[in-house]
Parts: structure tokens; C-alpha cells; sequence
């Protein structure tokens, strides 16, 4: 008799998936797939530039229509082609600061927010790719609209005493500077989505900040306000573009370095806000 010996094969192995470490390079992969995957990505950037753009180019025509006549606008006395194309910037920060608030807090609203942190445990690299990706379009989206506005802009008041070319001395500074302006609002826009993890919340602080609190300041005695008003966000911020300052502004350096401790001050909220609650 023959004894039959059965063979038990083991099941063939699976090939193990590969381990993918989370690397900063990764998250901003991930974040900017993110944000051009949404329509409000798209709709509120093109916002932002048609108000910097239009607004820009009907202040010029205004301008324009109004020299010589004694009924032209006071606000418009002293205008230059540069103060002209920038006019749009007041609405276009509102545009871009919205839209930053969007890309964290709207995170939050849909409970994506759960996904993206269990990807990215650390927390932090979610906060700053999010902020440096955004900074980054606002900021290539309105030094692109800033250029476009003066250079139209310019044709528009030639031969007016407003009149001036790329290659008058600080005309290049001032575009730069309401490029580098509205990037930085971005940012602030996304700290403020990520702190108060709410867009009703992030939008209403934004627009608080950056409109309603000057005009709240104009209110204080004068010699308060000279203290503080230069110091203020908005304030601190338009003299990064502005062609000409006096003794109640700061110069563009100075405002700069005050905008830019609001922007990290934001950041640094929105980063403990992060790290320590639970989502």
C-alpha cells in the first residue's frame, strides 16, 4: 500500500506596499492639487485680479475726464498714475483674504480637515504648506494684476501731470510692494481659517482688521492716532506700495517689517490653535 502524501503549498506572498514618508516636498503636492481642484479657487482669483485691474482703470478714466475742471475730486488732486492703478487694491485684499480664509477653514467646515491631519500627523506642515502655497498665488496673481493696471493705466493719463512710465524712480518698488502686499494678506487670510476654524469667523476678522478698525482709530484724539494708526495692518501695508510718504506713514521698509509681524503673529496663533486642540 502507498501512502499519499499531501503537499500543502503556502499561499503565495503579496508584495508589500511601499512605505511613503510624508515629506515636506509631498504636503506642498498635496496642498496645491488641493487648492486648484476647487471651482472657489479659480472664480475668486479671477475676482481678485478683474477688481485690481477694473478699479485700477476706471479711477484713470476718472482722473482722466475730471483735469482741468474745477468740480474734479479732491482725492484726485495729487494722484499719480501709480496711486490710480492701485486703487483696485482695497477690493482686491478683500477677494484674496476671503479666499485664504476658504482654503483652511473651508477644510474644517467639510471635515476634510480629519483626512488631511491623518496624513500629516505633525500638524504643523499642513499650516505652513497651506500658507506657502497660497502666499505664493495671491502674490504672482496680484503682481500680475498690479502690472497689468499700470501699464493700461499709464496710457490712460499720459500727458496729464499724473503721467508716469515704468522707469520713473520707484514705480517698479511700488507694483512690487502691492503684489508682495496682497500675498501677505493671503497668508493672514489662511492663519485666521485655521485659528478660528470657521469662514464666517475668518472673513469677519479679516474685514474687521483690515477696514473697520482704521476708521474705529480715526475716532481716538489726534495724537493717539499718529501713534497708532501707521502701525496698523492696513495702514503698515499700503505704505509697502505707496509712491510718496510724510511724517504720519512709515516708509516702505518699516512697513514691511510691521506687516510682516502681524502676518507671522497670525501664523503663530493659527499654529498653537493647531497643535494643541483636537479637530
Amino acid at each position: 500500500m502507498s501512502t499519499l502524501t499531501a503537499r500543502v503549498e503556502a499561499p503565495p506572498a503579496t508584495a508589500a506596499r511601499p512605505a511613503h514618508r510624508v515629506t515636506g516636498r509631498r504636503v506642498l503636492a498635496s496642498e496645491w492639487s488641493k487648492l486648484w481642484s476647487l471651482r472657489s479657487t479659480w472664480i475668486t482669483l479671477g475676482l481678485g485680479l478683474l477688481f485690481l485691474v477694473a478699479f485700477g482703470l476706471i479711477a484713470a478714466n476718472h482722473y482722466k475726464s475730471g483735469v482741468g475742471s474745477p468740480r474734479q475730486d479732491r482725492d484726485f488732486a495729487t494722484a499719480t498714475a501709480v496711486s490710480l492703478s492701485l486703487f483696485g487694491t482695497n477690493f482686491a485684499q478683500l477677494a484674496l483674504g476671503v479666499l485664504g480664509v476658504l482654503v483652511t477653514a473651508g477644510e474644517y467646515s467639510t471635515g476634510m480637515i480629519r483626512s488631511t491631519l491623518t496624513a500629516v500627523p505633525r500638524r504643523l506642515p499642513v499650516l505652513w504648506s497651506k500658507a506657502a502655497v497660497f502666499g505664493l498665488v495671491a502674490l504672482v496673481v496680484a503682481t500680475l494684476g498690479a502690472f497689468v493696471a499700470f501699464g493700461f493705466g499709464s496710457v490712460i493719463v499720459s500727458g496729464t501731470p499724473a503721467a508716469m512710465g515704468f522707469s520713473h524712480p520707484g514705480v517698479v518698488r511700488s507694483l512690487l510692494g502691492a503684489g508682495l502686499y496682497l500675498g501677505l494678506v493671503g497668508v493672514i487670510g489662511t492663519a485666521l481659517g485655521t485659528l478660528l476654524r470657521s469662514v464666517a469667523g475668518g472673513i469677519s476678522v479679516l474685514v474687521a482688521s483690515l477696514m473697520l478698525v482704521p476708521g474705529l482709530i480715526s475716532l481716538l484724539p489726534s495724537s493717539w492716532q499718529d501713534d497708532i494708526s501707521p502701525y496698523l495692518p492696513s495702514n503698515a501695508g499700503e505704505s509697502m506700495f505707496a509712491l510718496t510718504h510724510d511724517s504720519t506713514t512709515l516708509s516702505p521698509g518699516a512697513g514691511l517689517l510691521v506687516f510682516l509681524g502681524w502676518t507671522v503673529l497670525a501664523l503663530a496663533g493659527a499654529a498653537y490653535r493647531l497643535v494643541r486642540s483636537d479637530v
